[in-house]
C-alpha cells in the first residue's frame, strides 16, 4: 500500500491522537481503580504511538506482532530508540494480554502504576521523533 505524502500525514496526525486520547483513558481508569482496563488502554496508547511512528517513516504492518517486530527491527537495533523502549513495549503486550484474557492474572495499582509513566515518557519520545522527521 503506497501513501501520498498528504494521506502519510493525516494517519500519523491521527494515530497521534488516537494515542493521547487512549493515554487519557488509561489514566482515568487508573484513577478509578480500574486496572484490567488500565493495561489494555496503555497498551493500545503505546499501539498507535507506534503505529504512527511505522507509517511516518514509511512502514506497513498489519498486526499487533509485526509492530513489535518492526519497531525492535527498525528502531531499537538501530539504536533510535533504547532497549528499555522495546522492553516497554513487550512487558504492556504481555500485560494486556493477561488483562484481557487471563482470569486468573491480578491486575491491581502495584504492578499496573509503574508503567504509567514510561508510557507516557515513550509516547513524547515518538512524539518528538515524528516532529523531526516528518
Amino acid at each position: 500500500m503506497s501513501l501520498s505524502e498528504s494521506e502519510r500525514h493525516i494517519i500519523v496526525s491521527r494515530e497521534l491522537e488516537k494515542a493521547q486520547r487512549t493515554f487519557d483513558d488509561a489514566l482515568f481508569c487508573a484513577d478509578e481503580g480500574k486496572w484490567e482496563t488500565t493495561a489494555n488502554r496503555l497498551y493500545y496508547a503505546l499501539f498507535h504511538a507506534m503505529s504512527a511512528l511505522l507509517v511516518n517513516d514509511g512502514y506497513h504492518v498489519k498486526s499487533h506482532r509485526g509492530i513489535l517486530a518492526m519497531f525492535g527491527e527498525h528502531f531499537i537495533r538501530t539504536e533510535i530508540f533504547a532497549k528499555e523502549d522495546g522492553a516497554l513495549l513487550s512487558d504492556l503486550v504481555i500485560m494486556r494480554d493477561n488483562a484481557d484474557y487471563n482470569c486468573f492474572f491480578e491486575a491491581d495499582e502495584e504492578r499496573l502504576s509503574p508503567y504509567i509513566k514510561p508510557t507516557r515518557q515513550l509516547i513524547e519520545k515518538i512524539k518528538q521523533y515524528i516532529a523531526e522527521h516528518k
